[in-house]
């Protein structure tokens, strides 16, 4: 039985051409700390694109993630808010709406430092941020960048 590639889909492909326009912005800001702070509104204006459940996820994960590891910078990655070090991104919250999926998402890249023997998580859903699921993100965040 033969498999037909589809191709990406049509969010995956918004993904792309956010992540385009992401870097289009990023490379015309003047110095440094310009671009660490536009990058870090466009995060807080992507926040508040979103609705309800994803909105006020990412509102406690950015608010979590920015008081626990205060050296990472907050930035838009393929239209996600993201965190990152050294200019690689370490974390990054997917919201549920962004791949229509049933929660939303906590990830983090090969740059965090989560190593736990052979196999360790890279992402986590997220249905709920209760004081517990804080805790927990932040524990995860600081040692993903010690």
């Amino acid at each position: 039985m033969s498999v037909k590639y589809e191709g990406f889909s049509a969010e995956e492909r918004a993904a792309m051409k956010e992540h385009a326009r992401e870097q289009k912005q990023a490379a015309r800001r003047a110095t440094r700390a310009d671009k660490a702070e536009q990058a870090a509104q466009d995060v807080l204006a992507k926040i508040a694109e979103m609705d309800g459940a994803d909105r006020a996820s990412a509102e406690r994960v950015h608010a979590v993630i920015t008081a626990s590891a205060p050296g990472l910078e907050p930035r838009l990655w393929y239209g996600m808010p993201a965190y990152a070090l050294d200019g690689k991104v370490v974390c990054f919250f997917q919201s549920a709406a962004k791949f229509k999926a049933r929660y939303a998402t906590l990830g983090f890249n090969d740059p965090a430092k989560l190593d736990d023997g052979a196999m360790w998580p890279t992402a986590f859903a997220l249905t709920e941020v209760t004081p517990e699921v804080e805790a927990r993100i932040a524990d995860l965040v600081t040692r993903a960048i010690a």
